[in-house]
């Protein structure tokens, strides 16, 4: 289970430090891709593959399935840790996201993202300020 927040730094050569309690669990392999609100996501590789298959099985013939795909998958990179437990991020996806050197390590359950610090603090600002709107919303869902 990803959680937690995490400030980390990119070197000049796009790797990025994965918080130590992360390591274990994406050892085995992982794929970062394009995200939602121009993050980046990195999933484990047994999450990933259980993701891809729901994606494959979208209807092609719908332009939003299509989209959805070519979002996440033509995006997607197979990235390893390497023995100081960094990853490289791939120049687009870090191109996509905006990362600066200053980087934020978001545990989201089944995924990490990896915001621009200064993105994720602005993003973060306005969910909290619509925490009751967003709040009342999920409650009707039954969250």
């Amino acid at each position: 289970m990803f959680i937690g927040e995490y400030y980390h730094s990119l070197d000049t050569k796009g790797r990025l430090a994965i918080p130590v309690k992360f390591r274990v669990e994406l050892e085995k392999g992982a794929v970062v891709t394009r995200g939602f609100d121009h993050c980046l996501f990195l999933y484990p590789m047994k999450g990933w593959n259980a993701l891809a298959e729901k994606i494959a099985a979208l209807p092609f013939s719908q332009a939003n399935s299509r989209a959805f795909s070519r979002l996440l998958l033509a995006g997607a990179m197979d990235v390893q840790i390497d023995k100081q437990g960094r990853v490289i991020l791939p120049d687009y996806l870090r191109q996509y996201g905006g990362l600066s050197k200053k980087v934020v390590v978001a545990g989201l359950y089944t995924r990490l993202e990896i915001w621009d610090e200064a993105s994720w603090k602005s993003y973060k600002a306005c969910a909290e300020s619509d925490s009751n709107e967003i709040a009342e919303t999920l409650g009707e869902l039954g969250v």
